[in-house]
């Protein structure tokens, strides 16, 4: 599988990589469909210390024991929980990143994490403590890289001018064109990298898209009513051949931008990840067919998360 440098790192990350938030915490089940990903040539294994109050972590690091010369690990910190308590809080403070790194590393079983996450962030934040805590954090090779996973313009324009990012991880589909209005051709410039996550839209840009639409497009997505979703299903499923699914031409759609390095998807079943994979043996998509797969939508902008 063809893999893109994630932004001016050393870090080379598979132009598909696995989201494990939807792994579930069947632990068996979970490390066949990590193993099985590794096996397909993807690298990238994308977590947070928030999915299932860390047993994702776990789980993932289970997974890669005797594995870890052949994977690139993130995780992410900010959303603050306490075992036994319900629920979260916004915490991106020097104090609390660098205590909270030390439980990742302890649930994943790791020395070091290759890529530490900032999981969300606002105009309101300390955002030069934070850097500054990431930054210790490199020095002292407890990560290699750090980046941040945000979809709110303004924040993610203080880290380009203010860090040294090398990522950003960002919604991005052709059902969720914000961020080709402002990010994408900025951190391109930057040489800042795109994960782009919910390529698929909820499944809604697969071979099933329109029972997906069924079940979770009824009040519609985004700027989208449901018979929009429905008409643009429908257009984007014969824009299929023989030699390429739907999964398959929805990733292409959004690693066609330079900036985007990896597209992570979710899986919670082999059957959703080999539908997947089928991606590695589709024809490259020319410049024409991705016009027209972009006329089948429309631009959006950032209307509440800025």
């Amino acid at each position: 599988m063809k893999k893109n440098r994630l932004g001016t790192s050393e870090l080379y990350v598979s132009e598909l990589s696995l989201g494990c938030m939807s792994l579930g915490t069947d632990e068996h089940k979970a490390k066949e469909i990590i193993h099985r990903a590794l096996d397909a040539g993807i690298n990238y294994l994308d977590t947070a210390d928030l999915y299932d109050y860390g047993i994702n972590e776990e789980i993932v690091g289970k997974a890669v024991q005797g594995k870890r010369d052949q994977v690139i690990i993130g995780t992410k910190v900010g959303n603050r929980f306490e075992p036994g308590k319900e629920g979260w809080y916004w915490d991106p403070s020097k104090t609390y990143i660098q205590k909270e790194v030390k439980e990742s590393l302890r649930r994943l079983n790791l020395d070091y994490i290759d890529l530490y996450q900032l999981h969300g962030g606002t105009i309101e934040d300390h955002i030069d403590e934070t850097i500054e805590a990431f930054e210790e954090l490199k020095e002292e090779g407890i990560i290699r890289y750090y980046g941040i996973s945000s979809i709110r313009p303004n924040v993610i324009r203080e880290y380009v001018k203010r860090s040294n990012i090398v990522s950003v991880m960002m919604q991005y589909s052709l059902l969720d064109r914000r961020p080709e209005e402002e990010i994408l051709d900025l951190l391109h410039t930057n040489q800042i990298s795109v994960l782009a996550r919910g390529p698929l839209a909820k499944g809604m840009l697969t071979d099933h898209g329109l029972e997906s639409i069924d079940r979770k497009g009824k009040d519609g997505y985004l700027d989208y009513s449901y018979q929009e979703l429905k008409e643009i299903a429908a257009q984007f499923l014969n824009m299929r051949n023989e030699h390429q699914n739907g999964a398959s031409l929805a990733l292409q759609y959004v690693l066609y931008h330079p900036a985007v390095a990896t597209a992570v998807f979710g899986a919670s079943s082999m059957k959703q990840l080999e539908d997947i994979l089928k991606f590695v043996d589709s024809p490259p998509l020319g410049e024409d067919r991705y016009q027209q797969l972009k006329n089948l939508s429309r631009p959006i902008q950032y209307q509440h998360h800025r």
